[in-house]
C-alpha cells in the first residue's frame, strides 16, 4: 500500500494536471465559437457559386464542361482527407481514419487506384505508416485558416482532376453537428453533378430559370466559376472540420477534468482511511506502551 506521502503527491499532480485540462476545455470552448462563426459565415459564399453554376448548367441550351460529367472509367479516385495536427480530441482522428480505411480497402484492390490528399499532420502520419500512397500533404493549418493556407493544394487538386490524374475526388472530413457530436463525412467533390438537386435539397425550387446575364458568355463563365467552386468546398470542408475538432478537443478536455475530480475524490478517501488507520496504530501503540509500564 502507497504511503501517505506518496497518496497526497499523487492528488497534488492530479490537481495539477486537472488545473491544465480545464484550461485546455475553456480555450476550445472559445476557438469553437470563432471557428463554427467561420464556418457558417462562409457557408452563402458557397452555396450562391453553386447556384450559379446550377442556373447555367441546367438553364443554357448546349453548355457542358467535363467537370460536371461522369468518366466512363474511373482508373483512379483521389481521396482528401482533413485531421488535425495534434491529439487530445478523444476519437475525433480515429474514427475517420478508420472510416477512410475501411472505404479505400472496400473500393480498391490496388494502391495504383487511389492517391490520397492529406490535410493533417495525424493524418499524414497515418497513411504513411501503412504505405499508402499520398500524393500531396499540408500540416501546420493554423486554429483560424485562410483560404490562402489551403489554396496552392486545393487547386493543384483540382487541376489533378482536369488533368486526368483523378477521374473523381472525394473529401473526408468530421462534419460538425454540435459541440459534442461529430459525423465522419464523406463529400464528392469531382465531378460536380447533381448541382441543381443540391440547390433544390437546400429550399430554392428556381434553378434553371434565374434571369442571369453572362459576360463574355456562359462557358466561359463555367470555365472561371468550376475551379473555385470545388476549391470552395475543399475549403468550406476544412472549416467545417476545424469547427468539430475544436468540439471534440473541448469534450475530451471536459472528461479528462470530471476524471481527474472523481480521481481526487478517490485519492483523497483513501488518504483519510490511511491517515486514520496510521492515527490509530499510533494510540493502540502508546496505550500498548503505557499498559507495559504499569
Amino acid at each position: 500500500m502507497a504511503s501517505l506521502k506518496e497518496i497526497k503527491t499523487r492528488i497534488g499532480s492530479t490537481k495539477k494536471t486537472k488545473q491544465i485540462t480545464k484550461a485546455m476545455e475553456m480555450v476550445s470552448a472559445a476557438k469553437l465559437n470563432r471557428a463554427q462563426g467561420k464556418a457558417e459565415a462562409f457557408q452563402p459564399y458557397t452555396n450562391k457559386i453553386r447556384e450559379v453554376v446550377a442556373s447555367i448548367a441546367e438553364g443554357t441550351e448546349g453548355v457542358s464542361h467535363p467537370m460536371l460529367e461522369n468518366r466512363a472509367e474511373v482508373k483512379k479516385t483521389g481521396y482528401i482527407v482533413i485531421t488535425s495536427d495534434r491529439g487530445l480530441c478523444g476519437a475525433y482522428n480515429s474514427g475517420l481514419l478508420r472510416q477512410t480505411a475501411k472505404l479505400i480497402n472496400e473500393r480498391h484492390s490496388s494502391p495504383d487506384e487511389y492517391g490520397i490528399v492529406a490535410l493533417g499532420r495525424i493524418g499524414r502520419d497515418f497513411f504513411k505508416k501503412r504505405n499508402m500512397p499520398i500524393f500531396q500533404e499540408i500540416i501546420g493549418l493554423p486554429d483560424r485558416p485562410d483560404y490562402n493556407d489551403i489554396k496552392n493544394i486545393a487547386q493543384t487538386t483540382v487541376q489533378m482532376f482536369v488533368d486526368g490524374v483523378f477521374d473523381e475526388v472525394y473529401i473526408h472530413f468530421n462534419h460538425f453537428v454540435s459541440a459534442i457530436s461529430q459525423e465522419v463525412t464523406e463529400q464528392k467533390v469531382l465531378p460536380l453533378t447533381g448541382l441543381a438537386e443540391d440547390v433544390k435539397a437546400d429550399g430554392d425550387t428556381k434553378v434553371g430559370k434565374l434571369d442571369y446575364l453572362y459576360e463574355p458568355d456562359a462557358d466561359s463563365i463555367l470555365e472561371q466559376l468550376l475551379p473555385h467552386y470545388a476549391e470552395s468546398l475543399i475549403f468550406g470542408a476544412l472549416l467545417d472540420a476545424k469547427a468539430s475538432e475544436f468540439g471534440a478537443r473541448m469534450s475530451a478536455m471536459r472528461s479528462a477534468t470530471d476524471n481527474a475530480d472523481n480521481l481526487i475524490g478517490d485519492l483523497t478517501l483513501v488518504y483519510n482511511r490511511a491517515r486514520q488507520a496510521a492515527i490509530t496504530q499510533e494510540i493502540n501503540e502508546i496505550v500498548g506502551g503505557a499498559a507495559a509500564q504499569s
